[in-house]
């Protein structure tokens, strides 16, 4: 188990689970490295914010067999670095990235896929 405050994601099917009964999901799947740890902490800076409340925000052990449900998408297929970041709009992959992310390119991401119609 990955030791970050996000929550996890153990079993394929939980994944299945989470991604049907969620409109919008990231998946960061990692290990507790250098390229891994600061794309947690974002994710939980952004869930604690609450600016993305309509968002889930989740990890997976890359090392887990069970991960095999991220490790086998075709959109990662030709990813060379973790974590895979995987989002979720109903279900489908919509974005995925490799390696390291900064804040901006993450936000860039979640408001392009996930935008809501509501007026701030």
């Amino acid at each position: 188990m990955l030791y970050t405050n996000l929550e996890h994601i153990e079993t394929a099917e939980q994944h299945a689970k989470i991604i049907k009964e969620n409109e919008n999901v990231m998946v960061c799947c990692g290990r507790m490295g250098p390229m891994c740890i600061p794309v947690y902490g974002i994710m939980e800076e952004l869930r604690d914010e609450g600016n993305y409340d309509h968002v889930k925000f989740y990890d997976m052990e890359f090392d887990n067999p069970e991960a095999h449900v991220i490790r086998n998408l075709p959109e990662v297929r030709n990813f060379m670095g973790i974590p895979f970041t995987i989002y979720y709009k109903n279900g489908k992959v919509v974005k995925a990235t490799s390696s390291i992310q900064s804040r901006e390119q993450i936000t860039e991401i979640l408001d392009k896929e996930f935008a809501t119609t509501e007026k701030v």
